[in-house]
């Protein structure tokens, strides 16, 4: 079995829930995960000392099993270029590089997995534009050379390999927001399943569930994970997910944060045949 651990939304900065960060730390390991996936929004409001504390856990967690990461859209200085123009000298994915990780879209491979990043948060960009006010700034959008790279990767996998793709936004409409996270999401579902992924792992809405994109002759498991901070959807507890994998199932789980004990419990399961 490869298990993967994915975290998203940890908001370290004002917001974050400190007890169930540190609980994460100690459990991780109990896992065994062949890797730890974290779907960006690592900050609050992109600031240093946030960056710093992101680095730390990054660290720690890399000491338990190789760490894929991407940028959410609070770890995006999107002031500084926005819609594409540079404005304020130094890019909006400056602070992110330097603290966090170079590549916006990195690749691994572990035991039968091959994990790809997808990037959707690119702050106020034309691709993420809708007719919504409110949607600037908080809607991403995936390009399509980001999802025929990661086919490209995919395609190159061997046949029994599990193709997992990363990217912030939450893909699936949220059960209680009732939002898409990205700007144009039916089609983006659509060029998903054509992309030959297995899973989806995602985040931003802080509300976690497991679901499925049917689609093209295809079905992808979705995993959306929660947050770690203390703005839970729908005052839901903090918590992240588990993917257990054998040849013949993926099995979904969500780990959600006791306050009294200070510890996770399983609230959420689901398993698909491959």
């Amino acid at each position: 079995m490869t298990t993967l651990v994915h975290l998203s939304d940890i908001h370290f900065g004002g917001v974050a829930d400190i007890r169930a960060v540190e609980g994460v730390e100690e459990v991780l390991p109990s896992f065994a995960p062949a890797a730890i996936i974290i779907s960006g929004d690592f900050c609050q409001r992109a600031r240093a000392g946030e960056f710093q504390r992101a680095r730390a856990f990054l660290r720690a967690a890399s000491k338990v099993a190789p760490v894929h990461a991407i940028a959410g859209n609070h770890d995006v200085q999107w002031w500084r270029e926005p819609l594409g123009i540079p404005l304020l000298g130094r890019a909006r994915y400056a602070k992110y590089r330097r603290y966090l990780a170079e590549e916006l879209a990195p690749a691994l491979t572990v035991d039968a997995a091959i994990i790809c990043a997808a990037p959707s948060a690119h702050g106020l960009a034309p691709g993420s534009v809708t007719w919504n006010p409110r949607d600037l700034t908080v809607k991403g959008h995936i390009a399509a050379a980001a999802i025929a790279r990661a086919a490209g990767v995919f395609a190159a996998a061997g046949n029994g390999s599990l193709r997992v793709l990363v990217t912030h936004h939450n893909v699936l409409k949220g059960r209680i927001s009732r939002r898409w996270g990205l700007a144009r999401p039916l089609a983006t579902l659509r060029a998903i399943a054509e992309s030959g992924a297995d899973i989806v792992c995602c985040g931003h809405d802080h509300e976690a569930g497991i679901g499925t994109i049917e689609m093209a002759g295809r079905r992808v498991v979705v995993s959306t994970a929660g947050t770690l901070s203390t703005r839970g959807r729908g005052g839901s507890p903090p918590s992240f997910n588990v993917l257990k994998i054998t040849p013949r199932a993926i099995r979904a789980e969500v780990h959600a944060f006791e306050r009294a004990s200070g510890g996770f419990t399983l609230s959420e399961e689901r398993e698909f045949a491959r």
